[in-house]
């Protein structure tokens, strides 16, 4: 199961209208950055660049999953990013990606960041989640699918 406060509708841009994946990393900074107050949206975005210069998180299918350590938080932090029109991430299957969990995790996290990585990998190979995701109109209906993901398959 997923932290309960990983990802919280205040973390969630849904249908954003973004042209570059240094626009996205920077949303991505400034959604993360808000979970708390030491973090400073500009730091947030530099750790993100930083893990996207050692090779793309990208996983095809219009997914990617930028993730970065970070000393200023406890617990992992997340945040979704819904784009109306996919954008050039280096992505693995070099396809434009439109949805987008960024992950935070404590500096000397090492097993549990493997371990979020690997259930959001998980989730986001299902096709109808990625399908309802790519649909959902609101924060809240992307929100109630990514939390109802872990319960089964998506039959929100």
């Amino acid at each position: 199961m997923f932290p309960p406060q990983l990802i919280v509708a205040e973390r969630i841009g849904n249908s954003l209208d973004i042209s570059s994946k240094k626009r996205l990393l920077e949303v991505l900074g400034e959604l993360l950055a808000s979970a708390a107050p030491d973090l400073g949206p500009e730091a947030v975005f530099e750790r993100l660049l930083e893990r996207e210069r050692l090779g793309s998180t990208g996983l095809g299918h219009g997914v990617a999953l930028p993730h970065a350590r970070m000393e200023q938080i406890t617990e992992a932090v997340g945040a979704f990013a819904q784009l109306r029109r996919g954008v050039d991430f280096a992505a693995i299957d070099e396809g434009p990606v439109d949805l987008v969990f960024a992950l935070l995790v404590p500096e000397e996290a090492n097993e549990m960041h493997l371990q979020l990585l690997s259930r959001l990998a998980a989730m986001f190979s299902d096709p109808q989640l990625r399908q309802d995701l790519r649909e959902a109109d609101s924060k809240d209906r992307i929100l109630a699918l990514l939390q109802g993901w872990e319960s089964g398959p998506t039959t929100l």
